[in-house]
């Protein structure tokens, strides 16, 4: 039996622990068994997970609304909220940039402390460092989320500062892309790779970005595998996509494709939408759907469906959240994720929870989906997405059959309260040291 290593983490398995205390210092209902077998011995080694409301965790991004801060906003809401359906203790950092009133109302069992920022396009937040010295050691641990964020880098100084260990998650920004290239060689000069190497763990959300992580320096033993992952909805109606379909003029049975993110050239919906030129020949009652907030690439892209004369067939309908998006998913026939560059796509598992297909580049950092036959991974280019479009409509019925294969891989692997159980051993065993 060298060399195996069988671990076991159900709750059915869980050691009651009432009344003692761990070697760790930390109280515990439940335990997590790890069962090595190795040569002629059989070991046992117990991690303590709970009582998890003995922990309070400081969450840190720039954005925590989805409609500017799209899925490293998500990635934060959706973590946090899992954290405190375990008992731990959350506060949400961020600023109050477009944090509108339904994402407040969602946050109600959440601390949130939102600060005005000084400057929007770089956002340099208005908090005062007593205030944010305050907020640090109220907490155990922090989790820093975004790597261009002056937020986040006043917060890991301030937690180096007082001793408290924090996590970093660049949430797929490391590599320097896109606007800004010389300020970002700055920022990483003066504080952005010291961020990256001294964090107590680095969180990578693919593989990918393990690689990104090796760049600057960091060593696997310190980096954590914690992907993507989503929440069914809570006593949520059924998804009706008769309903989107209505509201949004869409016919009832032409099919569509769908992209739903910012209109921003790292997104690729202009490359999306010179596929679709190929595809509107040889499918002309196929429609393409944006949804998403205007970025940079909102003119060109209009005007680029004039120039097309795909005014009646391309539709922009703007930010979804919600049941709005629930129900946009479930009405697609296909979610398109033509991504130049994205750390693991959230929508690509929100999509496969309503049981939709995905089409997505293989720089999405999920290429699960081809793996599970739940949709199909292609390289970043014109060519690629047209032909993968082309070829996934020719059978619509198949298409379904992908849909309802990558919604069982989701449900399985990729839901935040089986996540957030590894992500409590690692904040306990950073803490205990």
């Amino acid at each position: 039996m060298s060399g195996v290593f069988c671990e076991v983490s159900l709750r059915a398995l869980c050691v009651p622990t009432r009344g003692t205390i761990p070697a760790n210092g930390f109280p515990a209902s439940y335990s997590r068994i790890v069962v090595s077998a190795r040569r002629s011995h059989l070991s046992f080694s117990v991690f303590y997970v709970g009582h998890s409301n003995t922990l309070k965790i400081l969450h840190v991004c720039d954005y925590i609304d989805p409609s500017l801060g799209g899925g490293t906003a998500e990635r934060t809401y959706q973590l946090a909220k899992a954290l405190r359906r375990a008992s731990v203790d959350c506060s949400i950092l961020c600023t109050d940039h477009g944090l509108g009133q339904k994402r407040r109302s969602e946050l109600q069992d959440v601390e949130l402390v939102a600060v005005p920022t000084l400057f929007r396009r770089f956002l340099v937040p208005n908090i005062s460092f007593s205030r944010l010295a305050s907020l640090v050691r109220q907490a155990d641990l922090i989790h820093v989320t975004g790597h261009w964020s002056v937020l986040g880098a006043m917060t890991c100084l301030m937690a180096k500062r007082l001793r408290r260990p924090y996590v970093y998650c660049p949430a797929g920004s490391l590599r320097i892309f896109g606007r800004s290239s010389i300020l970002k060689r700055i920022y990483n000069e003066i504080c952005g790779k010291w961020i990256v190497l001294n964090a107590n763990q680095c969180l990578a959300i693919t593989e990918l970005e393990r690689v990104q992580f090796h760049e600057y320096g960091v060593p696997d033993s310190r980096i954590f595998l914690l992907p993507n992952g989503v929440h069914p909805p809570d006593n949520a109606s059924p998804n009706d996509p008769v309903r989107f379909r209505k509201k949004y003029t869409l016919g009832t049975n032409e099919p569509f494709l769908l992209f739903l993110g910012r209109l921003s050239p790292i997104k690729g919906p202009d490359l999306l939408l010179s596929a679709f030129k190929e595809v509107s020949f040889q499918y002309p009652l196929v429609h393409l759907v944006f949804a998403g907030p205007d970025a940079e690439s909102s003119v060109s892209l209009h005007q680029q469906v004039t120039g097309l004369k795909l005014e009646h067939r391309v539709h922009f309908i703007g930010f979804l959240s919600g049941q709005d998006k629930q129900d946009a998913l479930s009405a697609a026939s296909l979610l398109v994720v033509p991504s130049r560059r994205e750390a693991m796509s959230l929508v690509a598992l929100e999509a496969g929870l309503c049981g939709t297909p995905v089409l997505l580049t293989n720089e999405c950092g999920f290429d699960a989906v081809q793996t599970a036959d739940g949709g199909r991974v292609v390289p970043v280019d014109i060519e690629s997405l047209a032909q993968a479009m082309i070829l996934l409509l020719q059978d619509p019925v198949e298409l379904r059959h992908k849909g309802q294969r990558l919604q069982n891989l989701i449900r399985t692997h990729y839901t935040w309260d089986s996540l957030t159980l590894r992500t409590l051993v690692l904040y306990r065993t950073l803490i205990s040291q």
